[in-house]
């Protein structure tokens, strides 16, 4: 009987990752005081059967700390902190990169460090409201528009955060240009309104994305270097422009001018957003000649489709992740999935819902 593509070996880069079934990121406010510990640990080791794990959104600066109880990766104290988790999942076998999630104007003072800015490109506040554990829900305020300086700033911070990542025993960085935070706020004409070199066409709008990418592959090597894109996402307010599939054929022709390791796709339709035409899919697959990984609304069967087809070379899995620590065996064996989904649970501070979830055998 013929192995399924999704349990075979895959090079990520120049990891080779045991099968192709990917954890996504998904941010699950465990980290109390911003510091990665002991709990998030046992968390991603459950989880180390995946091919690959890509961590919850991690700030690479106190300006990037949007949402209550995230971890950071920018002091010395996070960096250890993350060891744990680095050593518990490489003693099992498993491969974990780092996502870095500045989230810039999505984001609330209450969440933040005393000294620490909300910044963006433009000062366009988000519709909406956001979390704070000191006052519940709170509307999104006006960020600072970013100057030069704060764009260089900023750049360094993902390089430095980067070079943090390898020091706490990651073997590459996510950069989240996704779901509405910093780097996607650049590339929306909507969220980006600048009038110098990094607003207006789609290279200026596309040109600080770019210029991060370059920085921390540079820093750390373009084998360890991935990014994370949703192409009609609608999350954190982001709506859509006429020039969506001009700016992303335009970013990822430049991406794989730049040679780094994967492009992570992420359509949330599955949860009821708009979903990412089948056509923009294939332009970027064709665009970019490295690793490519979907992410969103599958199942096995349809994985394994997507691979054969050519689609993509890894499946990214985000919410069956949560309640299936086992998710590789439970596909490996055809055992059931759990049912048992305590979405009350997904961004509380302790083990229940977190780590509480057995395995099958169990």
């Amino acid at each position: 009987m013929k192995t399924m593509q999704i349990f075979t070996p895959q090079k990520v880069g120049s990891l080779e990752v045991s099968n192709r079934i990917v954890m996504a990121p998904m941010t699950r406010c465990r980290a109390i005081d911003n510091i990665p510990n002991e709990l998030m640990a046992a968390y991603y080791l459950q989880r180390s059967s995946a091919g690959l794990i890509i961590t919850e959104g991690t700030s690479p600066s106190p300006n990037g700390l949007g949402y209550a109880r995230i971890p950071g990766i920018f002091s010395k104290v996070q960096v250890e902190g993350w060891k744990k988790t680095t050593k518990a999942v490489h003693k099992n076998g498993g491969k974990i990169f780092v996502q870095l999630m500045h989230s810039a104007r999505i984001s609330h003072p209450l969440n933040m460090h005393q000294e620490a800015q909300i910044l963006a490109p433009s000062a366009i506040k988000a519709a909406g409201q956001m979390w704070t554990d000191l006052k519940g829900l709170q509307d999104f305020v006006v960020p600072k528009e970013m100057t030069p300086q704060d764009i260089l700033h900023a750049r360094t911070e993902y390089v430095a955060a980067a070079e943090n990542a390898l020091f706490a025993g990651f073997d590459g960085v996510e950069l989240h240009s996704a779901n509405g935070y910093l780097l996607e706020e650049f590339l929306s004409p909507v969220s980006n309104i600048r009038t110098d070199n990094y607003g207006g066409s789609i290279e200026n709008r596309c040109r600080f994305v770019l210029e991060v990418v370059t920085a921390v592959a540079n820093a750390i090597g373009k084998d360890k270097t991935g990014i994370r894109l949703s192409p009609y996402g609608v999350a954190s307010d982001m709506p859509h422009y006429p020039e969506i599939d001009a700016t992303y054929d335009y970013l990822s022709k430049e991406l794989n001018k730049l040679d780094i390791a994967y492009i992570h796709l992420a359509d949330h339709s599955a949860m009821g957003a708009p979903e990412v035409p089948l056509a923009i899919k294939k332009v970027i697959r064709n665009n970019f000649k490295n690793t490519m990984i979907i992410c969103g609304g599958n199942n096995k069967e349809s994985a394994e489709e997507a691979i054969e087809s050519g689609l993509t070379d890894l499946v990214a899995f985000g919410r069956p992740y949560i309640n299936n620590p086992d998710l590789v065996e439970r596909f490996k064996n055809n055992w059931p999935l759990s049912q048992d989904l305590n979405m009350d649970l997904f961004y509380t501070a302790d083990e229940k819902g977190y780590t509480d979830y057995p395995n099958y055998k169990d």
